[in-house]
């Protein structure tokens, strides 16, 4: 199984909560999730995996570099797989949706402020708060 194998290039033992964890973030159309939305999808799904041990998991997880975590504003932290391609958010502010983007301009252009001041960029992360624009 390939999240066996993710599991043991991260440097954890393989157990039944973990695969079935990496197994829900890995087939779920939410990219975007917190503990208590994976919480829930594995309980419809008739796993039984306690909610601090999806804490527990994640938490690992994140230190092993499978997942991100994301505290926007307004709300709690989510959780993405690490796929290794940076891109930014955008999180709408009435429905807490959050969008990916990615933009060759911004980027570059960050690069560029950075070393106009003398820096490398050595990571960022962009996140716009939006709303529909009313009519």
């Amino acid at each position: 199984m390939v999240e066996n194998s993710e599991l043991r290039k991260a440097g954890l033992k393989v157990t039944l909560p973990r695969v079935k964890i990496l197994q829900m973030l890995d087939s779920t159309e939410q990219r975007h999730m917190s503990a208590e939305d994976v919480y829930k999808a594995l309980m419809e799904a008739g796993e039984d995996v306690g909610l601090a041990t999806v804490y527990r998991v994640l938490t690992q997880f994140e230190a092993a570099g499978l997942v991100v975590r994301h505290n926007f504003d307004g709300g709690h932290a989510v959780f993405e797989l690490a796929d290794g391609g940076h891109h930014d958010h955008m999180v709408n502010m009435e429905s807490g949706e959050v969008i990916e983007f990615f933009d060759s301009e911004i980027e570059k252009r960050q690069k560029e402020i950075v070393a106009e001041h003398g820096f490398e960029l050595v990571d960022h992360n962009l996140v716009l708060y939006v709303r529909k624009k009313s009519k």
